[in-house]
């Protein structure tokens, strides 16, 4: 079977006019230890710039969640963190019983669906396709019908406002493809992670579909609609949710003058991996 490493190194540095008090910072940057086929073999994060405490949990949806707390930052703080996972040669993720997929089939907050998007799933709905095929068509649709551009949306752009425009970055097509997944009866999930290529971070869509008949454990299956493709082995997940609202790698508050301003850095390597056999 074939595998894949896969070492992420990224770094967040914010930077303060003036020292900051009460800092509270949440990072959503290190994968869960297993989604999948996707297994965490080691991880690091490490906070320079400032005393601070770091506690660690897991969401509702399985996401690692960290808080950062500190007392007072003079001049900036930075967020360096190291990942190693490996990925085995199947793309399609197990996620247990149906019934965990119903909150996967409502619109979030980022995917309300408008009178367009409608229209647009009753025309995929139409074409009598269903489960896979009809999701790899939403996928075809959404490559089709959107241009990749940046400074046209924001992280606060929905689906309908993405489609009006016909153009954004991978978040917005992601989006668009999620919206019309869940007008087509196909639950989906938006994904947080990194594309080996990519100098930023990528988003991309896992659709939920039964593994045999109806009430069947499912399958993830990922679509990159950005790009019109299955997502394959050079992609690193590092969260999911309902839109990005849930998967935001990075937000959080200070006491202070405002203007503070963000630099990233990531670094993806992927590398083989070899069995050996007994």
């Amino acid at each position: 079977m074939a595998m894949t490493r896969l070492v992420l190194h990224q770094t967040l540095r914010y930077d303060y006019p003036s020292p900051v008090r009460r800092l509270h910072h949440h990072l959503m940057v290190v994968p869960p230890a297993r989604h999948g086929d996707q297994v965490r073999i080691a991880s690091a994060l490490e906070v320079t710039g400032a005393e601070a405490g770091v506690t660690e949990s897991v969401d509702a949806f399985g996401n690692v969640t960290i808080e950062i707390r500190a007392g007072e930052v003079q001049e900036c703080v930075k967020f360096d963190v190291r990942v190693v996972v490996e990925r085995g040669e199947g793309t399609d993720r197990a996620v247990g019983p149906a019934a965990e997929a119903r909150r996967l089939r409502v619109p979030s907050p980022l995917t309300e669906p408008d009178a367009a998007l409608c229209a647009a799933a009753r025309r995929l709905v139409d074409s009598g396709e269903g489960g896979l095929a009809l999701a790899d068509r939403v996928n075809a649709w959404v490559a089709a019908a959107m241009t990749y551009r940046h400074d046209v949306t924001s992280i606060h752009t929905t689906a309908a406002e993405a489609l009006r425009v016909g153009a954004g970055v991978c978040q917005d097509y992601a989006h668009v493809m999620l919206a019309l997944s869940r007008l087509c009866g196909l639950p989906a999930r938006y994904v947080s992670g990194h594309l080996v290529g990519e100098g930023g971070s990528h988003a991309w869509v896992e659709v939920l579909l039964p593994l045999a008949g109806a009430g069947s454990p499912l399958v993830a299956v990922a679509f990159d609609p950005t790009n019109d493709r299955r997502a394959g082995l050079q992609y690193l997940t590092v969260a999911v949710g309902r839109d990005y609202t849930d998967v935001a790698p990075t937000h959080g508050s200070y006491s202070g003058a405002p203007g503070g301003r963000l630099t990233s850095f990531k670094f993806l390597e992927q590398r083989a991996v070899e069995l050996v056999a007994y």
